[in-house]
């Protein structure tokens, strides 16, 4: 059986630190689409955010600010124009706080049960929020109530943008895609291609599919034309031996297509989806890393390393659970795309 030991290697891939490290454990983290500007959220009720500078190999954190939730925060998302950032969490509202103007943080949305994911949406200038409450909701911040509620089959566990392409997962495995064009139908509802339950996803940069990860280390690769469906397939991940650990995150490069899995096992890996390979397994942190975030160009890669719950709160210890914010320098040859590998007779 693995564990976690006090003793293991918290930081074995020699990555950068981001300081003062939250108190609590780190539920997402969220870079800035303009700049280099670090936010976190926390299940001690904070939403931090560092400015990160980088000369040559080196990389230095400064601390900007820091709102309150009045309980712990799940989930961030950046507007597009890199002024502001979204917030949302246990206490069931959104907040939107002007960062870069230095302005206070005000209630945007509500739910009745904890916002878990949401996304801003640059073509139509909306806030989208998911709940446990099963429902999504569309927000124009500028008013209080919502642009439009849509009933979910179940609880949303995770949603991701990529305009027009919208994709929900939500508890009892249901994938739901939405084509934003027209937001209050369902483009197509889909079972997961995994077994178990769903626990992030991420739509592609060219809008053509997605990427779903769920508890049981797998990860589900999914086109949605039909012509393309000989295309899909799912694939093992973090995993040692016997013991099979969540994927909880699922980040593609800005630059290069290829994405970043991060899972409880404590390891991160870049993967090429259509070459069907692994580019490159990092060293297992000793904790879980419950989320990730490439910056705008794909140049840094942030990570969390905490204790993520998933073995309920008796394995807890809080004298060894520091929670710790790490930036990876990715290397050209650990992200960049391979040619595809061609089999058969000429």
């Amino acid at each position: 059986m693995a564990t976690f030991g006090a003793t293991a290697n918290t930081n074995p891939n020699k990555s950068f630190e981001v300081t003062p490290s939250p108190a609590d454990s780190i539920s997402s983290l969220s870079f800035s689409p303009r700049a280099d500007i670090l936010v976190a959220t926390s299940w001690d009720n904070q939403v931090r955010c560092w400015e990160i500078s980088r000369s040559g190999t080196s990389l230095a954190s400064a601390p900007k600010a820091s709102i309150s939730h009045d309980q712990p925060v799940l989930c961030s998302a950046w507007k597009d124009d890199g002024t502001t950032v979204f917030s949302g969490g246990c206490d069931k509202q959104a907040k939107m706080w002007p960062l870069l103007s230095g302005g206070q943080p005000v209630t945007v949305a509500m739910h009745d049960a904890p916002i878990v994911d949401m996304a801003w949406i640059p073509g139509m200038n909306l806030l989208v929020t998911g709940s446990w409450d099963k429902t999504l909701r569309y927000w124009d911040t500028r008013q209080q109530t919502p642009v439009h509620t849509q009933q979910l089959p179940d609880k949303c566990y995770a949603l991701s943008v990529k305009h027009p392409l919208m994709v929900v997962g939500t508890a009892d495995r249901n994938l739901i895609v939405f084509n934003l064009q027209n937001p209050q139908t369902e483009f197509k509802r889909i079972v997961s291609p995994l077994k178990y339950q769903t626990r992030c996803v991420t739509a592609f940069p060219d809008q053509q599919g997605f990427l779903v990860g769920s508890i049981e280390g797998r990860v589900g690769v999914h086109h949605l034309d039909d012509s393309q469906q000989n295309k899909n397939f799912t694939f093992k991940c973090h995993r040692d031996g016997n013991e099979i650990y969540s994927v909880n995150a699922l980040n593609f490069h800005p630059v290069q297509g290829t994405f970043a899995t991060a899972g409880s096992d404590g390891a991160f890996n870049f993967w090429d989806k259509d070459s069907k390979q692994r580019l490159k397994a990092m060293s297992r942190c000793s904790q879980p890393i419950p989320c990730s975030s490439f910056n705008h160009d794909g140049s840094i890669y942030a990570y969390a390393s905490c204790y993520d719950w998933s073995k309920g709160a008796e394995n807890h210890n809080p004298a060894t659970a520091k929670s710790s914010i790490f930036l990876h320098l990715p290397q050209e040859s650990e992200v960049k795309a391979k040619p595809r590998v061609t089999t058969g007779r000429k």
